[in-house]
């Protein structure tokens, strides 16, 4: 209990001046929430330069009140039934981690962010990407309409199946 609390003063310590320093406007609402957020872009950053990208395409979502639409809150919230094969069925089943079924962030964080996931929600960069999708590499293609990311993620199909 004791190293859970320690963890927890950590924790706070660390967030506590992050969250005084984020951007403005933003549309989080307390340190909570941008916890949640940075654990989002923990989970869907596979290089550390994409980190600010990222978190600023989530940020333009939520403002605009569009579903976030990650895979990892899907995964996190199926919980041991994942067996690494994410299905559309998933996508569709309603649970209180699923960013394709609900607005807004999840419940509760799904993943100890690093220090540089808490920079990168509480500093987005600025843009006018609304999508990503993963080249399968780490990197993501960025998309500012649903017909340029429907293309990206019509490239990626091709690609995985050549």
């Amino acid at each position: 209990v004791e190293i859970l609390r320690r963890a927890n003063r950590d924790l706070e310590s660390t967030l506590a001046p992050i969250w005084a320093q984020r951007a403005q406007p933003t549309p989080l609402d307390s340190p909570d929430e941008l916890l949640t957020l940075a654990s989002i872009i923990e989970k869907e950053t596979g290089q550390a330069a994409e980190r600010r990208r990222i978190a600023g395409v989530f940020v333009r979502r939520l403002r605009q009140g569009m579903r976030l639409q990650t895979d990892p809150t899907v995964i996190y919230g199926l919980g041991e039934r994942f067996d690494g094969d994410l299905l559309r069925r998933h996508l569709r089943t309603d649970n209180p981690y699923n960013t394709y079924t609900r607005h807004g962030l999840p419940v509760t964080p799904i993943a100890l962010p690093s220090r540089a996931s808490l920079h990168a929600a509480s500093q987005p960069e600025i843009g006018d990407a609304l999508y990503f999708v993963a080249r399968g590499d780490g990197s993501h293609v960025f998309s500012a309409t649903l017909e340029a990311h429907n293309r990206a993620v019509n490239r990626y199909i091709r690609g995985l199946e050549q």
